[in-house]
This record gives C-alpha cells, sequence and structure tokens, in this order.
C-alpha cells in the first residue's frame, strides 16, 4: 500500500515538473529578444518520398477536363497512406477547388500549368475572412485548414481565372484593355467608369451590401450575390510547418496568398503575380502567424505585397494574435502599393519582424506602415534594412495614422481624445541603409495627438525625392548620416507638434532652408553635426517657444 502510494505521488510530481519546463520552454519562447544576431527560427516540413501522379487517379491534362475530383482524390490517397508527394505532371489542368491534407506535398511540374475554373458555380459560399473579419466567401482555389506538415513546391504555375471575378475600375486599364474587357461581355455601369464580370457582382456593387457576417445572416443570404464574394487564391487557417517553394501564384480573384494563424511558415523563391488593376490584389498577406519565413521571392501585384496584419478592430484584438518572428529577406517587389507593409488590419499586433536586402520598383510606397483610431494594436521591434527603391510613386518610407479617414490640415485645433483600447501604437522602429531615387516624399511621419508614433530610428538614408522629410506628432525620431536631396524649393525637414527629434549629420542642398516648425508642442529639436542656417529656419509655433539645440 505504502509503495503504490509513493508510486502515486512520483507520478504527480514527475508530471508536474514536466508541466513546469513545459511553461518555461513557452515563456522562454514569447519573451525572448531577436536581433540581427538572433533571428527567429522557422521549421521547415519533411516529406515522405512516396509519390503519387495525379493521372492515376483520372487526370486529363487537356487544358478542358475538369480535374477537381482526381487532385482531391490524389491528395487524400496521399495523406491517408502517411504522406508524400503528389505530383502535377506537365500539361494544362484545369480544377475546380482543391484542399489540401495532412502530410502532402502538391508537386508541380516546370510545365505544369494548373488553373482554376471561372465556373463560380463550382465554388460554394463559406464561412471565410474579410480584413480580419468574419464574412461570406466562395471557398478558396486552394485551402487547409488545421492541417500540419504541407507544402506547395515546383517550378510551376498556378492560375486563379481572376479576371473572370474582378470588377474593374476604366481608369486602372489603358484604352486598349478597356475595350477588351467590356468586349469580353458583362456589364458596364450607368457613368461608364466599372466594369462588372456578372449582374450578382453588379447588384451588390449598386446596393453597397456588406460581405460580413453577423446580425443573424446566414450563407444562404448571400446568394443573390454570389459572384461579388471574391476568393483569396490560397488560404491557410491555423496550419503548421507549411512550404511554399518555386511555384508561380498568380491571377488571383483577391489576396493571392493568406496564410491566417498559421506557424512554421516558408515562402522561398515564388513569383506572385497580378494585374496592376486588381482591386485587393495583394501579393503575400501574413495574418496571425508566428514563426515565417519570405525569402527570395519576386512580386509584381494590384495591391500591398508582402503585408503584415492580424485582424481588424474588435475581432483583431479579441483574437490576441500578434504575427511575429518573422524574417524576410532577399525579395524583389515591382508594382503594388506596398513594398512591405504593415496593417492597416493590426489589431492583434505585429513584433520581432525583420527586413533585409530587398528592392522595390515602381511600388505607390516603399515601407509603409497604417493603422487608424479604432484598430487598437501594438506594433514594435521592427528591424529593416539593406532596402533599394526605384521609381517610388508617393513615399519611400511612410507612416500613417489615419488610414481612410481625413486627418486634420496643418495646424488646424483639434480635440485630442481619450486613449483606450481602441488606440493603435507604433514604437521601436529601426530602419539603416536605405538607398532611393524617385519619389515624392523620402520620409513621411504622421501619428495622433493622443498617440505619437515613437522611437523611430532610422541609419545612413540616401534619398533622391521631391519632398524631405514631414514628421507629425511624433516622438523620439531620430535621423542619422543622412542624405537627402530634394527638386522641391521648400524646405528639407517639416515638423509639426512633434519633440525629442535628432538630427545628426544630415546632407542637403545648402541653398534651400533646412527645417519649418510648427505647433506650440514641438520642442527639443537636436541638430548636429549639420549646416543649418538659422536665417532660414522658420519656426510657427504658436506662444511656446521651441528649443533648437544645434551642435
Amino acid at each position: 500500500m505504502i509503495k503504490n502510494r509513493i508510486a502515486i505521488l512520483l507520478t504527480v510530481i514527475s508530471g508536474v515538473v514536466f508541466l513546469c519546463k513545459t511553461i518555461t520552454a513557452q515563456q522562454l519562447n514569447e519573451n525572448k529578444k531577436y536581433s540581427w544576431d538572433n533571428l527567429p527560427e522557422v521549421i521547415v516540413p519533411v516529406f515522405r518520398e512516396d509519390t503519387l501522379d495525379i493521372r492515376s487517379f483520372g487526370a486529363i491534362g487537356d487544358g478542358r477536363t475538369l480535374n477537381t475530383e482526381s487532385i482531391n482524390t490524389a491528395i487524400q490517397a496521399c495523406s491517408e497512406k502517411g504522406g508524400g508527394v503528389v505530383l502535377v505532371p506537365s500539361g494544362y489542368w484545369m480544377s475546380g477547388p482543391i484542399v489540401l491534407k495532412n502530410d502532402v506535398n502538391l508537386h508541380l511540374d516546370e510545365n505544369a500549368f494548373l488553373q482554376f475554373t471561372p465556373d463560380f458555380d463550382e465554388y460554394k459560399i463559406i464561412e471565410g475572412n474579410y480584413e480580419g473579419k468574419p464574412s461570406a466567401r466562395n471557398e478558396s482555389p486552394i485551402s487547409g485548414k488545421g492541417l500540419k506538415n504541407i507544402a506547395i513546391t515546383g517550378r510551376g504555375t498556378i492560375d486563379g481565372s481572376g479576371d473572370a471575378w474582378r470588377m474593374v475600375n476604366r481608369d486602372k486599364m489603358t484604352e486598349k484593355q478597356w475595350k477588351e474587357k467590356v468586349a469580353s461581355g458583362g456589364l458596364v455601369s450607368e457613368d461608364g467608369k466599372l466594369w462588372f464580370p456578372s449582374q450578382k457582382t453588379k447588384l451588390a456593387h449598386d446596393q453597397k451590401r456588406s460581405v460580413l457576417l453577423g446580425d443573424n445572416k446566414s450563407l444562404t443570404d448571400f446568394e443573390d450575390i454570389k459572384d461579388y464574394l471574391r476568393p483569396n487564391l490560397l488560404v491557410l487557417t491555423e496550419c503548421e510547418n507549411i512550404l511554399l517553394e518555386n511555384v508561380t501564384f498568380q491571377n488571383s480573384p483577391a489576396w493571392n496568398l493568406h496564410p491566417l494563424m498559421c506557424e512554421n511558415l516558408t515562402i522561398k523563391g515564388v513569383l506572385v503575380k497580378n494585374p496592376s488593376y486588381a482591386q485587393n490584389g495583394d501579393g503575400i498577406d501574413i495574418e496571425s502567424c508566428s514563426n515565417v519565413l519570405i525569402e527570395g521571392c519576386t512580386l509584381d501585384v494590384g495591391d500591398d505585397a508582402i503585408c503584415i496584419k492580424s485582424g481588424k478592430d474588435e475581432e483583431g484584438r479579441k483574437r490576441g494574435m500578434p504575427t511575429q518572428r518573422v524574417v524576410i529577406k532577399n525579395n524583389k517587389v515591382y508594382r503594388g502599393h506596398g513594398g512591405f507593409v504593415v496593417g492597416s488590419e493590426m489589431s492583434g499586433g505585429a513584433r520581432d519582424i525583420f527586413v533585409e536586402n530587398c528592392t522595390f520598383m515602381g511600388t505607390d510606397k516603399g515601407i509603409r506602415f497604417k493603422t487608424t483610431r479604432g484598430r487598437g494594436g501594438l506594433v514594435e521591434n521592427i528591424h529593416i534594412r539593406n532596402i533599394n527603391m526605384f521609381d517610388i510613386d508617393q513615399e519611400a518610407i511612410y507612416f500613417d495614422m489615419y488610414y481612410w479617414t481625413k486627418p486634420p490640415k496643418a495646424n488646424e485645433p483639434q480635440e485630442i481624445p481619450a486613449v483606450t483600447v481602441e488606440t493603435p501604437q507604433i514604437r521601436g522602429v529601426f530602419i539603416e541603409n536605405i538607398s532611393c531615387r524617385g519619389a515624392d516624399v523620402a520620409v513621411f511621419i504622421r501619428g495622433l495627438p493622443e498617440m505619437p508614433i515613437e522611437n523611430i530610428n532610422m541609419v545612413n538614408l540616401n534619398m533622391e525625392t521631391k519632398q524631405g522629410v514631414q514628421i507629425k506628432d511624433a516622438v523620439g525620431i531620430s535621423i542619422d548620416s543622412a542624405s537627402v536631396y530634394t527638386t522641391d524649393p521648400d524646405d528639407v525637414i517639416y515638423v509639426e507638434s512633434s519633440r525629442e527629434l535628432t538630427f545628426n549629420r544630415f546632407n542637403y542642398d545648402i541653398k534651400k532652408g533646412l527645417i519649418e516648425v510648427h505647433g506650440e508642442r514641438s520642442k527639443n529639436i537636436n541638430l548636429s553635426n549639420t549646416e543649418f542656417d538659422s536665417t532660414k529656419a522658420s519656426f510657427k509655433n504658436g506662444s511656446k517657444p521651441i528649443v533648437l539645440n544645434v551642435n
């Protein structure tokens, strides 16, 4: 009896010790301090060598036969036998929605072209996700939920037939493109500015119908606007150990690649491509994911290219899952609304993100942080270095907390609301070795009066732009070793309602004025190792003096 009691006691103690070790390991992982010398690590899945060819399951690569059942049956069979490779060989393969399974690597030969049917009836309406909120969507061409060890590899092409789904603005197309689009069928708006692929899409637009679920809505309530519920090309939800490598993903109905609440995700060597006119045509949207590597990819898309998200507003805050421990390196972006982007749906937060050795060419903005009141969420510990930019349409480096809202005019009096859980925060961003030739603005930082953008450190900037540096409602901004040469006649640096600013070794065209300062809350602006003519400086700060320290 005594021996039995001792055995039971030892078992309980052993269990408690194991639990403590587990908790400690988890805590260490969450609290680990990451840096360039200590980057996050990502687990890459490994697969059995067993290969199943989709042709063995009846697939025919003639560009006409619908192979939905054959491909899904091959994937299911591969998973059930312990995993391995499902081969999509050379050929033109048409399919409806594909659902991935555990331990399966879907591998496309170099000349494999997997295209998803433009027949909307092949896609069911499901409960999906739109900008971080539950919504009605058509099921994605490729999806997976709650899976482990999955991959899509090879040098083939996956095409989402996105042109069949998207409505298009005429002003985003050339005249030739517009004529071809109208001639293809569909409908044109009464004012001649929009093309719709179907009557259901036009109805949803004209009635301004919401796709969000709620208010006791069921999926059947969306049947009359089904075509409007454009799917993302690839959606992976709550999956672990994922590899996307070397494949071309293109022509998505909406976002291209959307991993949601996933862990250990590697995206390597892929080409992500959408037309420049593609509405919501994002490249890679990483949402509420942990341990991510994006390396050696090329993107040319119609919206944000590489984007960090974590849910929108209250739903994102309730989820409480930041995107964290991310490494993004050696990528090229040609077109897109932003090269590297955080937000605007960042209500769950973003932290420990490292971006290096990337080139952005022809994007609207280069490095882009965007949020607004109502989001909440904390963005911090973001490290960016060795970025080249050319022909940027707007801002090269951009922080804005007035996304899709009207910001106050310069020096406009405004009420300062209280800070709540709905107030977003951006702090602790480190940017170094940035070269840009051609942009409207070199650096733009605009926080909120109740929550300034805080502690942005920039080192070694080389910029040739129209306008220079613009800072409003910010604290603790440092620019060290910068060359900012502008073509506009205005002062190179504009400051409003900001404090604790440091400009060291700041090179510019000394024929111009260096700085213009506004707002009674502006103070402690420090210039060092910088040629400065105080007679060309402009101080329009109201009643309180500005402390300008020149060393």
